[in-house]
Parts: structure tokens; C-alpha cells; sequence
């Protein structure tokens, strides 16, 4: 029996939708917005409606029938205590999602879009593998400030989406294997993955500078910038990510157009970017570290694992001291997509949101 599967992806400027049968796109569609589409909505929570109705519409337009859904997934939100994988969107869920998230950002009308699709029709709405999943060991969380303790933060969702791929092609399950990812996008960040399980990550501010965010940094140089007087608390911000990285360096964050200052002779620009490709390297090193036992493969991922210029450079740093593979791309709408087939399909458990400690229901 093949599952008919919505899946909705909402960002600050856009919205995603597809429909999948099982893990088969069969009709997908991108709506862009511009300030003036968001403005009418200056609470993030008043843009439900609007977004709802321009993929009812795209739906009614296409002909298909809401009827032929199993069920509808959502991108996860900025949700507090959740760990990896499906969570239902119930009463407990959608009022977090409303009133309780970590920040604000588009992604937490992911599962309030989702239950607005299912819940008439009587199915179930998930989310899954929201960015703020949280299974790091305890030793991990553990930091030389007494006021900091460390959370994951990382790209969860086409991260564990690649090692299931990864797994597949291996003719292993994911839960199995030990690997590093390195999601390579605008940000860059780094999980060690045991045996299904994310015990720990370099997030994208705190590991290898990428396009548009720079990084880790020597704390003591961030202290004096802070305390100069030159900087307000917003300035050092967007310098930590928005215009960090090669935007500061090369004033641009398009890796092409790096690569074809370094075709044409820019010795500058093809120091930073080896000094980017060191710095992934050194990042996956972290990790590798979190171990005891032999890892089974580093991925790079995400959009920048295009370049093979890039990823090149990488493997160079690390192919004697691991097995590297190259997956590109992000792979949003089909990791949401998967996601819910394995629950629907009863190869992965469904959790259960709870305010305190998330609870597993099959």
C-alpha cells in the first residue's frame, strides 16, 4: 500500500510544498514572499492563514484530491526539549508551537501548517527532525563557564536524512553506523552520529567559518571588539552571521564566483578558501574525537558539497585518517517526506510532545 504524503516547508521568504507517494515527488511548488505579501502579518503566528490557503489553492489548481492523503509533515520548529525524529502535532505541540518556542522564525508554522491540512481530514499531522533535536551525551553539554551549558544546534534534518541515505546505499540501517556529517551551506555545521543518536555537534558559530558566518574565533579577540566602542551588540551580531565568513573576507558569499577569482590568479581568494576547506577538516576532527570506536564514514553534505573544488581540498586533509563521501545537496522536502514514511510504515517510533521530557509512543 503506497502512502500519499503533503509535505510543507515554510521560510522566511518562502514557502515550500510537495506532494510525495511514498518517497516519490510527484508535484512540488515554491511560493516566494516579498515584504509587502508579509506585512499585513506583523505577529509570525498571523501568517498561518495566508500560507495555508496559497497551498489550498496551488492544491485545487493541480486537481488532486485531499482525500488521497495519509498524512501531512511540516518542518520542525524552534521547539525546547525535543530529541531527533517524528513528534505528532497534538494540542500540546501546536500550543507550544504557538506560544512557546525558542524564537521566532518561520519554520515553527511548519507543524500549525501541517495540522491545519490533517486535522479535518482526520489524519495525523507530523513534524520531524526540527534543528533544535537535542540528544548530546552529558560530558558534552559540559563547558569551562559555569553560567553556559552547550545544546546541540545543528542541521538536523538533512544531516540524519544523508545518513539514512548513506546507510541505504550501504545496505545497513542507520542506527547501526557511526558517522561525522558536515552539512556545508550559508551555514556550517558538524554532527557526530552514533548509532542513530546525535551526541554531539559543532554548531554554525562555533566551528569552521563559512559564506556568511565566521565562526569560531578566539573568545579574548571577540571580548576586546565587544568592549571597543566601536560596535553596537547588533553590529557584532551580523558580523557572527550575515556578513562573516568570505562575505568579510572576499566581500561575497557565492562560492562560484570565489572559484572564478581563483581561476583567474586572486592568490587571496585561494588562501580563504583553503583556509575554509582546513577549517572543515579541523571540524570533523572534533568530532572524531567523540568516538571510542571506529567510525564508519565522514559525509560532507548541503550546498556547498557541490564543489568539488571544495570538497577536494577536504578530503585531502582527512582520506588517511577516514573514509570521506561526498553527498551534495540539502534534500529539505524529501528528508520531511522519508521522515514520515518510516513512521507511517511502523520502521520508526512516533514521539509525543511533553513541555518537560519528550515521551515515545508507538
Amino acid at each position: 500500500m503506497s502512502h500519499m504524503i503533503l509535505v510543507l516547508n515554510p521560510g522566511s521568504t518562502s514557502t515550500k510544498a510537495a506532494v510525495f507517494e511514498d518517497a516519490h515527488p510527484l508535484m512540488e511548488r515554491s511560493f516566494v514572499h516579498d515584504n509587502r505579501d508579509l506585512a499585513p502579518f506583523p505577529q509570525l503566528s498571523g501568517q498561518l492563514d495566508y500560507r495555508v490557503a496559497l497551498v489550498r489553492g496551488w492544491l485545487a489548481q493541480q486537481g488532486f484530491d485531499l482525500g488521497r492523503l495519509s498524512a501531512v509533515v511540516g518542518r520542525g520548529g524552534i521547539i525546547p526539549n525535543i530529541v531527533s525524529g517524528g513528534y505528532l502535532v497534538d494540542d500540546g505541540l501546536a500550543d507550544c508551537l504557538l506560544h512557546h518556542t525558542v524564537f521566532d522564525h518561520a519554520s515553527n508554522l511548519g507543524g500549525l501548517m501541517a495540522r491545519a491540512f490533517a486535522a479535518p481530514l482526520g489524519i495525523p499531522a507530523y513534524i520531524y527532525d526540527a534543528v533544535t533535536s537535542d540528544e548530546m551525551l552529558p560530558e558534552a553539554r559540559v563547558t569551562g563557564f559555569r553560567e553556559v551549558t552547550r545544546t546541540s544546534f545543528c542541521h538536523v534534518l538533512n544531516a540524519r536524512a544523508t545518513g539514512h541515505k548513506y546507510a541505504q546505499a550501504m545496505g545497513r540501517a542507520y542506527e547501526e553506523m557511526n558517522l561525522v556529517i558536515a552539512h556545508l551551506g550559508g551555514g556550517i555545521s558538524i554532527s557526530a552520529h552514533r548509532r542513530g543518536r546525535i551526541i554531539d555537534s559543532v554548531s554554525d558559530d562555533a566551528g569552521p567559518f563559512s559564506p556568511d558566518r565566521a565562526g569560531s574565533l578566539n573568545m579574548l579577540y571577540v571580548v576586546d571588539m565587544c568592549y571597543s566602542g566601536k560596535y553596537t551588540k547588533a553590529q557584532m551580531l551580523k558580523k557572527l552571521r550575515g556578513e562573516g565568513g568570505m562575505s568579510a573576507l572576499l566581500g561575497t558569499h557565492d562560492c562560484r564566483e570565489v572559484e572564478r577569482r581563483i581561476a583567474a590568479g586572486d592568490e587571496w581568494a585561494a588562501l580563504v578558501y583553503q583556509a575554509q576547506a582546513l577549517q572543515i577538516a579541523k571540524g570533523v576532527g572534533v568530532m572524531l574525537g567523540c568516538f571510542t570506536e571506529l567510525i564508519d564514514a565522514v559525509i560532507l553534505t548541503g550546498g556547498l558539497a557541490h564543489s568539488k573544488k571544495l570538497t577536494g581540498m577536504v578530503i585531502d586533509y582527512l582520506h588517511n585518517l577516514c573514509r570521506v563521501v561526498v553527498i551534495p545537496g540539502e534534500n529539505e522536502m524529501e528528508a520531511l517526506a522519508q521522515g514520515a514514511l518510516r513512521i507511517l510504515e511502523g520502521r520508526e517510533q512516533l514521539h509525543t510532545y511533553h513541555p518537560v521530557c519528550p515521551v515515545t509512543v508507538r
